[in-house]
Formats: C-alpha cells, structure tokens, sequence
C-alpha cells in the first residue's frame, strides 16, 4: 500500500512538472514576428498544439498565432483559435492580453485576404486544439482520480494504524484480564483448600453439635435428659475450642499464604483473644458459630471484629491490607 501511494506522488509531482514546461518554438516565433512574420507563422504552424501541456501555453500560442495571420495579412475561417486567448486572458484578467487578442479579433474578422494553404493549416490546428481539449478533459479525471486515490490511500492507512493500536490495547487488556483470572484462581484454589481442610477437621464435631441441638430442641423428655443434652454439647464446643484451634491455624497458614503467621510478626503484642477471633475469622466461620467458640455475646463479637478490622487496616504496612481481605 505504501508502495503504491509513492507511486503515485511520484506520478503526480512529474506531471506537474512537465505541465509547467514551455515550448521554445514560441519565443522563437515571437522573435521573428516582426522581422519574418512569415517565418513565425511558419514556426506556429509547425507546433503540435494537441501535445501542449498547460492552458496558458495554448493561449499564448493562439495570441501569436493571430498575431501571425494579422501580420500576414491572412483572414482565418473562423474565430476558434482567437478566442482561445481571449477566454483566457479575460478568466485571469491579463488585461493587456485580452485587450490585444480582442483588437486581432476585429482585425482577422475585417480581413477579405484569403488563402488555401493558410485555410488548411488553420484548420488542422483548429483540430489539434480539440484534441488538446479531450486530453486535458481526461488528465483532469485522471489527477481527480489521483486524489481520490491519495484520499482514500490515506484513510486505510489511517485506520490500519487505528486498528493497530485497538489491537494493542485490546491485547493488554486480555493480558490484564489473563493474569487477573489466574490470580482469581490461586485465591479461588486456596480458599477451596482451605474449605475442604476446615470441613474435613470440623465436620464430625459440628455434625454431633448440631444434631445434638437439634435434639435438645425437639426432645419432650425430663430436664435432666435436656441437661445432659447441653451438658454434651458444651463439651463438644470446648473440645474444638481447645483441641481443635492448632490444626485450624495450620489450615489457615497453609492454604493463605502463612497469613497468621505474618501477622503475629507485625502485630507482636496482639491479644491472644483477638488472635483467636482472627482465626475463626479467616476460617470463615459464622458469627454465631464465633460467639459459641469465644463464650461472647453477638454484640461483644461484632463490636470486637470492627476494632480489630480498623487496627489492622490502618497499619502501614502492606500485609495489612492483603489481611483486612478475609474480614
């Protein structure tokens, strides 16, 4: 594509060039026009006028042309080749060529002298100048069609290089996009592990606690059966209370990066009851589930987490963000 529109710079900016040339034979013929006025009509008559390349050299070779037969004292057949350079000189206002190839005008018109040869060759250059017309009509739509092309050349470019930075951009965001899902699938993953560790530690007990719960709850037997019930599920709660604490921390460290263990380094004097709140925190387990393992009411637990949520937060350290996640 590149290729193609230096080509056709090149084609145009050539074209114009040769466009601006000016035939020699026509200072030539201006030169002999009053010393050997039939020599310049001569040196006229000789120019292929239908090769011009530019409107002005055909009206300055029509003007010397009239000028030629007027001197010559020849009558043209018609006013074909005069009104070339008047139409012209009077377009861009060149008042004194006008006023000149206006005053031929009258001259060759009164003019009775006639001859064949001069007819003739008037004639054939009468044809020559329609032949002109046709090929500058066609280089007009050829260089209307060179624009179009440069215009049209330009806009692909422009939207091939548009296209190419939206591919650019829409190749960072799915990079972007790539990494975040993968990081959304290492966290995904350790919370999965997490979970299975967690279940697979407390299942057991908080399946007899809940059943036993349930029991207490739908039993119709004596008080003492109801006591004992309670009684049992106490001891359960201690149990994973006591027992059970150590193999959670070690499932949280293991499935969240050593997430206590860090905070235990930049937290060293936390209490140990609010290191214990933030592992049954980052275990995920339920607020009621908290309030039964701390022997704490649901208020004293949330009002709890909200103090240690905003100590934690507001450190300055890194981890302290990445931590206020599991909250």
């Amino acid at each position: 594509m590149r290729s193609l529109l230096y080509t056709v710079i090149l084609f145009a900016i050539t074209a114009c060039g040769y466009s601006g040339s000016r035939p020699e034979v026509l200072d030539e013929a201006q030169q002999l026009m009053q010393s050997d006025p039939t020599e310049a009509l001569s040196r006229l008559n000789g120019v292929d006028v239908s090769e011009f390349q530019d409107s002005a050299t055909m009206a300055r070779w029509a003007l010397l042309y009239s000028e030629a037969l007027v001197v010559n004292n020849l009558s043209a057949p018609t006013d074909t080749i005069v009104n070339i350079a008047i139409d012209y000189y009077g377009q861009h206002n060149l008042t004194d060529e006008f006023d000149k190839a206006s005053r031929l005008k009258e001259l060759i018109q009164s003019s009775n002298s006639t001859n064949a040869l001069a007819t003739a060759l008037y004639l054939q250059k009468e044809k020559e100048f329609f032949l002109y017309k046709e090929r500058a009509k066609g280089e007009l739509y050829m260089s209307a069609g060179i624009v179009v092309l440069l215009i049209a050349a330009g806009i692909i470019i422009w939207m091939r290089q548009r296209m190419k930075l939206q591919s650019a951009q829409n190749d960072a965001i799915m990079a972007e996009a790539s990494v975040l899902k993968s990081e959304i699938g290492v966290v995904r993953s350790d919370v999965d592990r997490l979970e299975a560790k967690l279940h697979g530690l407390l299942e057991n007990r908080f399946a007899l606690i809940d059943s036993l719960c349930q029991t207490y709850y739908e039993s119709q037997g004596t008080k003492s059966e109801r006591k004992a019930i309670i009684d049992k599920v106490k001891s359960e709660i201690e149990s994973v209370r006591t027992h059970s604490f150590s193999e959670m921390e070690k499932a949280v460290n293991d499935c969240r990066d050593n997430i206590l263990a860090k905070a235990k380094d930049i937290y060293p004097d936390m209490k140990a009851e609010d290191y214990r709140l933030l592992v049954y925190i980052a275990c995920g387990l339920s607020t009621r589930t908290i309030c039964l393992l701390l022997g704490e009411t649901a208020e004293v637990v949330y009002k709890r987490k909200s103090r240690l949520k905003s100590r934690i937060k507001g450190t300055e350290q890194s981890i302290g963000s990445y931590i206020t996640t599991i909250f």
